[in-house]
């Protein structure tokens, strides 16, 4: 029920259905089918759970109302009928309880809408509407649009250097600002922060999908992914530290095959030690964001992990990303950290310990909650350059420059300050 709708998944079979628990919305709901060409019959009694066990053995309708008025656990429930529902499948949820958390909670398990009873014909009536429209919409692939899937890497030169709010942030940009169907896909599988940025729980579907990879398709993405907005899925995991991660990677390729089915784009926060076990990770890869801090130990990572992208992942358009930038007190300057790494820096976003601390106690990405801040436009420019990466084809054959060793690029003493010149010809 998350995944984006794909065309033709409607078809061969019944247009709608509604499981209700009363007789007085049952009065409400038999005319509306009549008045959309639907049967009456299609509505009857029983609730969530008759939905569940009647769908369990035939074909889910493309748009599907249920009551949640007998559920004594409407969040288990909802989870049960995403196991017998087809991919693109509309659900509709009617009940009694009026509670924000329980709205958004539903909304992210994969339903469309919730509404209160008793039930309004008016508001029924705007909610099949919606629902028609949005099996009706034409997707990229309908109207002709050439757009390519777009994959997004980001990766830290150190711990705390802050991808991973790099990569919640032009993830919910490329959703939001850009209404790009956007895929966040956490792979720190013990430690990922990508659903506590978002306020979501993290759910199984990674686990899953590393255990059983042979299982991964476009039904199983549907069901695994978390919806964290209009146009963003999630899909991550919080694994118990005791449980060693044994893969051999296949299972992040085959994801990544059917994110580019059911996506626009895909942003990946890839720890730096994947690329150690796993680098065909970035096989097809388009832009990878190297998020870095302005130090001699992110100097000297960046220098590493540079140079393996350029080995392993050349073709790759590469961003280097310099967070947590205090103008005056960094332990290397721009200039030097450039010259190290013997390319420029692309984007710097300011330290702002406020915002990050604002983001937290909202529960939002650093880029929603502090729009109005230095550093969330920082975060607006780069997924602007990001995106407009997408038009621009990639350089084959573009000489490399001669290499040095890679402790041979940074001069250690300069980039301290505070060491003479006889300190130097006493250390050669």
């Amino acid at each position: 029920m998350n995944a984006p709708w794909k065309p033709g998944a409607a078809q061969n079979r019944d247009s709608f259905a509604a499981y209700v628990c009363d007789e007085a919305t049952l009065d409400v709901m038999r005319p509306l089918a009549a008045d959309f060409g639907w049967a009456p019959e299609k509505c009857t009694r029983g609730g969530l759970r008759s939905a569940v066990q009647a769908l369990s053995v035939s074909s889910s309708p493309a748009i599907l109302v249920v009551d949640l008025s007998e559920s004594g656990d409407p969040l288990g429930d909802i989870n049960a009928l995403a196991e017998v529902c087809e991919p693109g499948t509309v659900v509709i949820a009617i009940g009694q309880v009026n509670d924000v958390r329980l709205y958004r909670d539903l909304l992210g398990s994969g339903i469309h809408d919730y509404l209160l009873k008793p039930l309004s014909s008016g508001l029924m009536r705007d909610a099949l509407v919606q629902a028609q429209n949005m099996l009706n919409a034409p997707r990229a692939s309908e109207t002709g649009s050439d757009t390519p899937h777009l994959s997004t890497a980001v990766i830290g030169t150190r711990g705390g250097v802050g991808a991973s709010t790099v990569a919640s942030s032009i993830a919910w940009l490329f959703s939001t600002d850009h209404k790009q169907p956007t895929a966040l896909l956490d792979l720190d599988i013990h430690f990922g922060t990508g659903a506590l940025a978002l306020d979501l729980e993290p759910g199984r579907g990674l686990t899953d999908a590393i255990e059983n990879p042979s299982r991964i398709d476009g039904l199983f993405i549907e069901r695994a992914m978390i919806r964290a907005g209009e146009h963003l899925s999630l899909l991550s995991a919080e694994a118990p530290i005791s449980h060693p991660l044994l893969t051999d990677g296949s299972a992040f390729v085959r994801l990544e095959e059917e994110f580019r089915h059911a996506f626009e784009h895909t942003v990946i926060d890839l720890p730096r030690n994947m690329l150690i076990n796993f680098p065909h990770v970035l096989a097809d890869v388009n832009v990878v964001l190297l998020v870095t801090e302005l130090t001699l130990a992110g100097a000297r990572d960046a220098i590493r992990i540079l140079s393996w992208l350029r080995a392993n992942a050349s073709h790759a358009q590469v961003m280097v990303v310099a967070n947590r930038v205090q103008t005056g007190i960094a332990e290397i300057s721009r200039a030097d950290f450039e010259a190290s790494i013997e390319r420029k820096i692309n984007v710097t976003i300011p330290f702002d310990v406020k915002a990050a601390v604002h983001c937290a106690k909202l529960g939002q990405t650093f880029a929603e909650a502090n729009r109005a801040t230095k550093a969330g436009a920082a975060l607006r420019d780069l997924a602007l350059s990001v995106k407009s990466l997408i038009a621009v084809e990639a350089k084959d054959g573009a000489a490399q420059p001669e290499r040095k060793s890679l402790l041979g690029k940074i001069d250690f003493m300069a980039l301290l300050g505070g060491k003479k010149d006889g300190a130097k010809e006493k250390a050669r």
